[in-house]
């Protein structure tokens, strides 16, 4: 049977919150050994976020936020106050391929596994930080979060309606963006690795992956000299581009009334005319005020009207089957209940469902790829806090039971 791209690729996982751990996800994904290694004395902060079952935090284990992005990982709790807690570090380091972090410049170094001691226990180990600015530079030290870098990015300065201030982006668009982004830099480093026998160190930072993202509003300013202006929904060129109100979810949610939207992009004139002609108005293809791309942005409220008109007394379900039906680009404005139910997802298995010991089955997004000759699968459920402390040392790390539960004793072991 065919093995997963990374199977035999064993990773030490420092990483917390978000970016860290999207990264190590990708990881795990693609079938590499991925440990986590935490503390109870300063527990992950993503264990202690909603969403909850039932709405109810009394465990570190129950949190749908944490148990999403750790999905096919272990978990080993160390107590760092204890030098055997580091020792036991140190040998999963010996034996692991890649190390990562998120922490910001110099903290791993502060805790004693930094790059430079690393690579003298394990010279062809690939070590990547993926810290908020980078290695270096002013802003090195500083805290950093994502939601605080979406804006810094430029995205913030992009979105927004005209004469409206900056607007967030919605969540915290930076963290996962930079977990892909590091994902993909720590195999080109494995990659380089097989062909070279060398392994490197990774400076990656988040702001940079997120800047990334936003060259056209930089190269406008750059080119051009001036700032672009924020359009909401529209776009600067295409026209409808938009989000249009249907009719309501028909049955309430913990009673608050649900709205509904659908999204409609035509990208030049000839996926106009077949708009036209799906909303029951051939006519207005050849109308003056929108026969031309250039048109119908001069008279993009005019156009707007029109189509809300149309959208407003029919479902969401019913208006993108029209339109797709005549090659226009529409899409639902999925909610959360529309993407847990939707059949195409489903039948697609997105979703994963796997026994976790606290809260059971429950759905989760999965592995947004599918390969025909190195398959892969989320092969467990997020772990417990410390639920491979067992299984690690002595299975991999090569400690006796009886070593194990004196460092247990001890409180080296959380």
């Amino acid at each position: 049977m065919a093995k997963p791209p990374l199977s035999g690729i064993r990773v030490c996982d420092f990483t917390w919150v978000w970016a860290g751990p999207y990264c190590t996800l990708q990881l795990a994904h693609l079938g590499a050994e991925v440990v986590r290694i935490e503390t109870r004395t300063r527990p992950c902060v993503t264990r202690m976020l909603p969403p909850w079952p039932d709405a109810v935090f009394d465990s570190l284990n129950k949190s749908g936020y944490f148990n999403q992005y750790n999905q096919g990982k272990k978990s080993l709790a160390l107590n760092f106050k204890h030098p055997e807690a580091k020792e036991a570090a140190w040998r999963l380091i010996k034996q692991s391929d890649v190390v990562i972090n998120n922490f910001a410049a110099g903290v791993l170094d502060k805790m004693g596994f930094g790059y430079e001691a690393v690579k003298k226990v394990n010279p062809n180990v690939v070590m990547i930080t993926l810290s908020g600015y980078g290695d270096t530079g002013p802003y090195s030290e500083y805290v950093s979060y994502g939601p605080a870098q979406v804006p810094l990015s430029g995205l913030s300065a992009l979105t927004g309606y005209k004469g409206f201030p900056p607007m967030h982006a919605g969540f915290s668009y930076a963290d996962p963006n930079a977990g892909v982004h590091g994902a993909f830099a720590v195999i080109s480093a494995l990659f380089h690795r097989a062909k070279t026998g060398e392994g490197q160190y990774i400076d990656m930072s988040q702001w940079e992956c997120a800047i990334d993202l936003l060259a056209e509003g930089i190269l406008e300013y750059t080119m051009n000299g001036r700032e672009p202006e924020r359009v909401g929904n529209r776009d600067p060129q295409m026209a409808p581009h938009g989000i249009f109100k249907c009719l309501d979810l028909p049955e309430k949610i913990l009673d608050v009334t649900i709205d509904q939207w659908v999204s409609i992009i035509c990208a030049d004139d000839a996926e106009w005319a077949r708009l036209a002609r799906a909303i029951g108005k051939p006519e207005l293809a050849s109308d003056s005020r929108f026969a031309t791309l250039a048109a119908r942005k001069r008279n993009e409220d005019a156009l707007e009207a029109i189509l809300s008109e149309w959208t407003a007394p029919r479902k969401v379900a019913d208006v993108v089957t029209a339109l797709q039906a005549a090659g226009v680009a529409a899409g639902a404005c999925a909610d959360s209940k529309y993407i847990s139910e939707d059949p195409h997802l489903t039948e697609r298995g997105y979703f994963v469902y796997r026994e976790h010991p606290e809260v059971g089955k429950r759905q989760h997004c999965g592995i947004p790829w599918r390969m025909s000759g190195t398959p892969c699968e989320v092969k467990t459920a997020a772990p417990l806090l410390g639920q491979h402390n067992n299984e690690v040392m002595t299975g991999l790390l090569g400690y006796s039971a009886e070593e194990v539960e004196a460092m247990r004793a001890k409180g080296a072991l959380d």
